[in-house]
């Protein structure tokens, strides 16, 4: 460490040696959503976005937010209201979006069970819902008699696209959808007719301009705990856009960029997949009604120069079998994986594969959360994407390392919880309770949203995101999982194709927990071939209650299903405790 360090990364921020100047100094535009769309447009007859065989130009998003403001006005919305939208990454979510920043509303999100969302909705006080044309009768009763819904705003889901421009598998894709007896009733309105009533609207359906009032929430997954609702503002929005806006860039040509099946209901999904790559001059191309098991033939088919591949899609693309050995990927300008850590032999499978169809740019891993507005750091140039390292901070954010629990910050290399201050962490939850523990004011004034993450930063500035939370083993030793699953990784145990780890409490000492071991083993392994080696590649703390061997990794909303072998581990002790009484 050089003298002139003080040891406290919020201090030194030794990320900033590697950024060039421009980085470093760039401003945040105090903006709307919409000023900064108008400000970055390309030219209103440029292709904005490409939708199933449509291209959109920048005059029509425009035209169409209006019209949609003015519809939204007409149905009675205004400042402060929450509107549900319950639709897939389609234009017309983009359109509802600046239109609910017009009209002074936000825009409300989930995905998760139809209890839930329909809960969110009562919680939301909402009498407007917007939501495919394939929802079913019994999703619209849950809603009218669950939730205090009066209206119901109904959009086919290729109003914007031509089914023709669709490949078959899509199209089957799409088709599964529709239930056997859609919704219907009086309180049904169309998307036409919706905007038809706007076009009748008299006055002014703007609100004054206030960029920190809420705008978009959305409800975290549930994939590794509780779901929350996350609230971010069009400042918060664009405090991460600006400082994203260069990656994907090329020189010479634009970039495309392929949003495959991820909905709009995930915060990453809103900000980063489709704000900032419609804000960079790049060829927004959304795909929501792919199948997962297809991503590999619509990557083929559209050869995107960008595509966000979360771990489920490219282990999609290298098992599937259905890309070519000569398939040329060097149209990726760039490749990565966010969404969940990944551990040394999942990155060098990807590395390999990517390497072995002509794709030769550094694989990244990324990392952020909801609660920062999906991104918080970029890829690193200083040192390989392996052992946890996600990168450096973003050239605005302060990220550093603090101990659980407190606001005591750590040095270099000290394992704590990862904590952010800066332009795009979120205004908080809709639990005034959740956010004062997660958004907290340090002595130094400034306001930090701790993660619950685990990680450490190295002196060059890279962060190390280990684990979610600390777990202690009652043996002593805690269970990170990242460093667990790279101890199998590094050992290359023949037969092993794939693992990872789950922890879950122990039931007989509170506060502590227990690992337990998941393999995918390659063709004519079994288990008794590799546990010797497994545990002889572990530390004594590591050693798993239990290694089950499954068929291939499981996945809940895009990441490890973790939180579904955890429930799994609990529900099979409690029918032991039952059986043994």
């Amino acid at each position: 460490m050089s003298e002139k360090m003080t040891g406290k990364p919020s201090i030194d921020r030794p990320w900033l040696n590697i950024y060039p100047d421009f980085m470093k100094n760039i401003q945040i535009p105090e903006c709307s959503l919409w000023d900064y769309f108008k400000m970055n447009c390309p030219g209103e007859d440029v292709a904005a976005i490409h939708y199933y065989g449509e291209d959109i130009l920048w005059k029509t998003v425009f035209e169409q937010a209006e019209a949609t403001a003015c519809a939204l006005k007409a149905l009675g919305l205004g400042e402060g209201d929450q509107i549900p939208v319950f639709l897939r990454a389609v234009p017309e979510f983009m359109y509802l979006l600046l239109a609910a920043e017009k009209i002074g509303a936000s825009v409300l999100c989930r995905d998760n069970t139809l209890e839930e969302n329909v809960e969110a909705v009562a919680k939301a006080g909402a009498k407007v819902i917007f939501v495919h044309d394939f929802l079913s009768q019994r999703a619209l009763n849950a809603y009218l008699e669950g939730s205090g819904v009066e209206k119901v705003i109904m959009l086919e889901a290729l109003h914007s696209g031509s089914r023709d421009a669709m490949p078959d598998y899509v199209q089957e894709c799409l088709d599964a959808n529709y239930p056997g007896k859609k919704a219907q009733g009086p309180a049904v309105v169309s998307w036409d007719k919706f905007l038809e009533d706007g076009r009748k609207m008299k006055g002014k359906a703007e609100a004054p301009t206030d960029i920190n009032r809420p705008l978009l929430r959305a409800y975290t997954s549930g994939s590794t705990g509780p779901s929350k609702q996350v609230i971010h503002s069009a400042h918060t929005i664009i405090g991460v856009v600006h400082q994203l806006n260069f990656y994907g860039n090329a020189d010479g040509f634009r970039p495309t960029w392929l949003i495959t099946i991820l909905p709009p209901a995930l915060v990453a999904v809103v900000i980063s997949m489709m704000v900032m790559p419609m804000a960079s001059n790049k060829l927004l191309i959304l795909d929501p009604f792919c199948a997962p098991e297809d991503v590999d033939l619509e990557m083929m088919r559209y050869r995107p120069n960008v595509w966000p591949i979360i771990p489920l899609f490219i282990e999609t693309v290298m098992q599937n079998g259905r890309v070519p050995d000569d398939y040329d990927m060097s149209h990726l300008l760039s490749s990565g994986v966010g969404c969940e850590s990944y551990n040394n032999k999942q990155i060098h499978n990807a590395e390999k594969f990517l390497a072995a169809h002509n794709c030769h740019v550094n694989f990244s891993v990324a990392y952020g959360c909801s609660e920062a507005g999906s991104n918080l750091t970029i890829p690193s140039l200083t040192r390989p994407m392996t052992d946890g390292c996600v990168g450096l901070p973003m050239s605005l954010t302060t990220v550093s390392i603090f101990k659980p629990g407190t606001q005591e910050e750590l040095s270099y290399n000290q394992y704590g919880e990862i904590c952010v201050s800066g332009p795009g962490v979120m205004l908080g939850y809709d639990n005034e309770e959740a956010t004062a523990e997660s958004l907290q004011t340090h002595a130094d004034g400034k306001v930090w949203l701790h993660t619950g993450d685990i990680g450490y930063m190295s002196e060059d500035g890279n962060l190390f995101a280990l684990t979610r939370g600390a777990a202690p083993r009652f043996e002593g030793g805690d269970l990170a999982t990242l460093p667990m699953e790279n101890c199998l990784a590094n050992a290359n145990i023949e037969g092993i194709a794939d693992e990872f780890f789950v922890v879950v409490p122990d039931d007989e000492h509170e506060g502590y927990f227990l690992p337990y071991l998941y393999v995918v083993l390659e063709d004519g392994y079994k288990l008794e071939d590799v546990e010797a080696k497994i545990r002889a590649s572990l530390e004594s703390y590591m050693q798993p209650e239990k290694i089950t061997v499954l068929p291939e990794r499981p996945f809940f909303h895009f990441k490890t299903n973790r939180i579904g072998m955890k429930n799994a581990v609990l529900e099979e002790r409690k029918a032991k405790k039952v059986k043994c009484a």
